[in-house]
């Protein structure tokens, strides 16, 4: 498991990240000087995405792992399916993230073309600022069950 950072939105935010621990990096947007920070300091970096014109951009400046964002109010998983379908010999992989939840998170996991799914409904702000830290634990174990992944460290 890998800590990431986001939203970066500069290059200062790249380094801020780098600075606090963060092992890769995503942003709402494909901005080609955070994407060059990135780089700098070798972290990797998923710009976001959201149209094939954008895909398409970021494929040609190195990016094989792309942010699709918004996911729900773009059109889900339907969108990205389509969005996906004309790069699917590229090899290019999407990190959906954007009002997903536990309901839907199952239905984008699905999908071949994504890497993983990012979503604030397990740490939402409201959440945290109340340090209410068990309901934290279950909604991510719980987001850790749907992907069939274990809530408890390996040995």
């Amino acid at each position: 498991m890998a800590i990431g950072a986001g939203t970066l939105l500069s290059t200062d935010n790249v380094k801020a990240a780098v600075d606090a621990g963060a092992q890769f990096g995503v942003s709402p947007g494909l901005n080609e000087a955070v994407l060059v920070a990135a780089g700098k300091v070798q972290m990797p970096f998923f710009p976001g995405v959201m149209t094939p014109t954008e895909v398409d951009r970021a494929m040609n400046l190195g990016c094989k792992y792309l942010k699709f964002f918004p996911a729900e109010p773009a059109g889900g998983v339907a969108m990205l399916k389509a969005l996906a379908a004309p790069f699917a010999h590229t090899g290019v992989k999407f990190l959906p993230t954007g009002s997903i939840n536990a309901a839907t998170l199952a239905n984008y996991l699905a999908l071949p073309q994504v890497a993983a799914v990012g979503g604030s409904w397990m740490a939402e702000k409201k959440l945290a600022a109340e340090k209410a830290w068990t309901k934290i634990t279950a909604l991510t174990a719980e987001a850790m069950k749907i992907a069939g992944l274990s809530a408890k460290p390996s040995a």
